[in-house]
């Protein structure tokens, strides 16, 4: 057998020998580190997984040189994927020091929502259109008048479209709910990504209550300075929280200056090396979403009301 796919079979065996450890054990651990260490091996095996069928296929090049490459490619998103896995781990330690131990299961009881999201910081009036210009895309956020029920909520949808030199490139609905105390909460989303018209994906679709997906917070009622909260969990696929940043924040964009916006810190595990500001202002909404590495701007252009 080739030295490189021993090195691969025993990598693999040595994390399923360590989460199988691990389980026995898993009463002294939190719930947030378990699931961090499940969520590293479920990501080691996917990269062995594909890495050995990359093997597979470099075996069938009819030359020698070809082969070569192929493996030679295939070790390097190997490793590549590898590092991501690790990286992952340690951005959801980094949550798991900001959140807790607790298992993230909050309760949603459907007589504590209203009808309509008011919450000054994230308004959804229906009838109202957000239009965002970032460097290369124009955004759309539509209010509907649609509503769609989840674990008995009726939540308000939400409709985003990107746009890039006039087509579509990806189209989202969103579904949001406030409860009573005036936390804003999100509970899923459909989307697909387009490619010349055509849909080519549908990842990171999730509704709250299948496959294990639970709702999170897009704006709490009391955006306390500090306060950090998941804004969607469903472990793999969405993982997204955000932090109370800064208060008092001027900022100016097409549609206007503020001076008293609202900074979150955005950020997920699953992409760690993504990170975002997003600036709110009371009575209007998101009016900026800026990218803390490019430095690119999304910004608010316009609102229209029917």
């Amino acid at each position: 057998m080739p030295a490189f796919i021993i090195r691969e079979a025993f990598a693999s065996f040595a994390v399923s020998l360590f989460a199988a450890v691990f389980a026995g054990s898993a009463a002294l651990a939190g719930a947030c580190d378990t699931t961090t260490v499940f969520a590293l091996q479920a990501c080691f095996q996917k990269t062995s997984a594909d890495y050995l069928l990359e093997l597979g296929k470099c075996e069938n090049a009819s030359a020698g040189s070809e082969r070569d490459a192929c493996i030679a490619k295939a070790d390097r998103r190997s490793m590549a994927a590898n590092d991501l896995c690790q990286d992952q781990e340690q951005a959801r330690k980094k949550v798991c020091q900001a959140l807790g131990q607790a298992p993230y299961d909050p309760a949603i009881h459907p007589a504590n929502f209203v009808k309509e999201v008011t919450n000054p910081y994230f308004p959804l009036r229906p009838g109202t259109t957000f239009t965002y210009r970032g460097e290369d895309a124009i955004v759309t956020v539509q209010v509907t008048n649609k509503t769609k029920t989840i674990l008995g909520v009726d939540c308000v949808v939400v409709r985003d479209t990107k746009f890039v030199d006039g087509k579509v490139e990806e189209d989202t609905l969103d579904y949001f709910a406030q409860d009573k105390q005036g936390n804003v909460w999100y509970f899923g989303e459909t989307t697909a990504e387009y490619i010349s018209g055509q849909p080519v994906s549908t990842a990171g679709s999730w509704i709250a209550g299948q496959d294990g997906a639970k709702p999170g917070v897009i704006m709490p009622a009391s955006p306390t300075i500090g306060k950090t909260y998941r804004q969607e969990f469903l472990l793999g696929e969405a993982e997204d929280i955000a932090r109370i940043e800064e208060r008092g924040v001027r900022v100016k964009v097409p549609y206007g200056s503020f001076e008293n916006a609202l900074k979150t810190f955005d950020f997920t595990p699953l992409e760690p090396e993504v990170k975002e500001n997003k600036f709110y202002v009371r009575g209007v909404g998101l009016v900026l979403s800026l990218d803390r590495v490019t430095g690119e701007r999304e910004e608010l252009v316009s609102i229209e009301r029917e």
